[in-house]
């Protein structure tokens, strides 16, 4: 995924289509993720996607299920986040 994408549009389960602003793009053991939040909302809440390829070489976007990858995102995520609140101070 390109790193310079700041909004992207996901289609959830009942077909509506919402807006989530991209915080980051992490690459952790030769895989791509996404962290998202809705766009226009406050939350403190944000959303880990896996970005893979399908058969046609699409970029497709994917929730992560199993506990420890999602773990391993997770803490990524706060590492890289309380690194840039500590060089803010």
């Amino acid at each position: 995924m390109e790193n310079d994408v700041s909004t992207i549009v996901l289609t959830d389960e009942n077909g509506e289509e919402i807006e989530f602003e991209v915080l980051t793009k992490l690459d952790i053991e030769q895989n791509e993720y996404v962290i998202v939040v809705p766009m226009g909302e406050e939350t403190d809440e944000a959303i880990a996607l896996k970005v893979e390829t399908d058969e046609d070489g699409n970029e497709v976007l994917i929730t992560i299920d199993d506990e420890e990858e999602f773990a391993l995102v997770a803490e990524a995520y706060e590492t890289l986040f309380s690194d840039e609140e500590d060089d803010l101070n």
